[in-house]
Formats: C-alpha cells, sequence, structure tokens
C-alpha cells in the first residue's frame, strides 16, 4: 500500500501552536501529529508513504530524515507554490507507483480506521475514489445516493453542488461527513488538472463521479477526531 499524507497546510485552525511550527510538528502526548500517522500507515501495511510540504517545509523536511522509517518516507516539495488538496495530488505524481492506489490522508486527522478493510471495500466496489464518512455534525456534507457520490453541500449557506449539474438527484439519500482520508486510484490522479495552480480535491471527486464509481466507506465517528483547533489536542491526548 501506499499512502499520501496532506501536510503542507498553513495551521490557520491551530494558531498559534503553529506560528512557530508547522501543524504536522504539533505534538500530542510528545509525539507529532505527522510520526502518529506514518507509523499508522506503517502498521498497516503502507510501504512507501509521500508527505507535502509547505508552510515550514524544511523542519518537517529535517524531521523525516532524522528518524529510521520502517518504509519509504518521500517528500513532496511545495514550497514554491502552495497547491491545495488536488494540486497537492497531482505534483506528488511522480512519487507514486502508477499501478497502485494511493491512501490519502490529512495530517491533523487521528482515527483507526482499518485500512485494509477499507481497501477491500475500494477494490469490491471498482471505485475510482472510496471516501471515508461517518455520520456527524457539520456544515458541509457529501451527499450520496445507495454507493454513490452525488453531490455536496454547505448547509451553513444552504449551497449545493452535484455530480450531474443540469439536475439535483432527488433519489439521494444519505447525508455524510467526508473524514479526510481516501483511496483513490491512478486513473482519477492522471485525469486531475494541471498542477500549475492550487484547487480543491472533493469539487473533482464530484466531477469523476458524473462517469465513474465514487463509493463511500462508512466508519464509526466516535473512532475519529479532527485535530485541527487547539482545544482539541486535550481529546487527541486521550484519543492517542
Amino acid at each position: 500500500m501506499q499512502a499520501f499524507i496532506l501536510a503542507a497546510g498553513l495551521g490557520t485552525r491551530l494558531r498559534p501552536l503553529t506560528n512557530d511550527r508547522p501543524k504536522a510538528l504539533v505534538t500530542v502526548e510528545g509525539r507529532t501529529l505527522l510520526e502518529i500517522n506514518i507509523n499508522n500507515l506503517i502498521r498497516q501495511g503502507a510501504s512507501r508513504i509521500v508527505v507535502n510540504v509547505h508552510h515550514f517545509a524544511d523542519m518537517i523536511i529535517s524531521f523525516v530524515q532524522q528518524k529510521s522509517w520502517d518504509a519509504e518516507v518521500l517528500i513532496s516539495d511545495e514550497r514554491e507554490m502552495l497547491l491545495d488538496t488536488g494540486g497537492a495530488l497531482k505534483h506528488a505524481v511522480p512519487l507514486f507507483d502508477s499501478n497502485e492506489p494511493v491512501l490519502v490522508h490529512n495530517v491533523d486527522i487521528l482515527s483507526d480506521i482499518d485500512f485494509g478493510d477499507m481497501l477491500a471495500h475500494h477494490r469490491e466496489s471498482r471505485a475510482t475514489a472510496t471516501l471515508a464518512v461517518s455520520e456527524r455534525e457539520t456544515s458541509r456534507l457529501l451527499i450520496f445516493n445507495d454507493n454513490q457520490l452525488v453531490g455536496w453541500t454547505n448547509r451553513t449557506t444552504d449551497e449545493y453542488r452535484w455530480s450531474k449539474e443540469d439536475r439535483r438527484d432527488a433519489n439521494a439519500d444519505k447525508y455524510l461527513a467526508y473524514s479526510g482520508i481516501g483511496i483513490i486510484e491512478p486513473a482519477f490522479i492522471a485525469a486531475l488538472p494541471e498542477a500549475d495552480h492550487p484547487y480543491p480535491v472533493v469539487p473533482e471527486f464530484l466531477k469523476a463521479a458524473a462517469q465513474h464509481t465514487v463509493a463511500p466507506y462508512l466508519h464509526d465517528a466516535a473512532r475519529w477526531l479532527d485535530v485541527g483547533k487547539p482545544e482539541t489536542l486535550t481529546k487527541a491526548a486521550r484519543y492517542v
């Protein structure tokens, strides 16, 4: 299994902790978020892990190089331009094995999701992308009709986007929160726009879903944590 850890962001929600370090190097119980997630991925079978960098990039590069990992850990350098989640994925293409899917994981997410089971579900669904989702309170939700992504909504602004823009899917019956973890096929990455500008990946999931399977992987929300704000670090300590 190969994985991509999104670690380049500015970490604005974690300020002031990220005033002098990247969010990837914020610690929980003496261990950085990056280390926790790399070791979790290795424990679950990842043999190649790519980490993208921008904010305090040199600190992450030094941290990765000074550690001894039981897997190949590579750096995707975005120091010249922060590319957002979609552009970052496209930019990292040369570092991936083009014959295997990529597990994409936000660095500020902690979970005990079984990636082996998620990968098996992905292959069984023959999906171009499989997205970890759960039932939890949040303003932004992915919309599914049975096991297919059909839309996205921001309930705060009442904004909707659909995979087929000419119509709203009246049969959509599942509104689920994206958990910042997905498994993506090389064909999906190949179809992404060039990485000469920043762009998010969620709208690209919607575009792909117009013609291909983009499936949900439902997990227990209680076994997942977004460590994106200082107040969540106390919860993270208990979780770890």
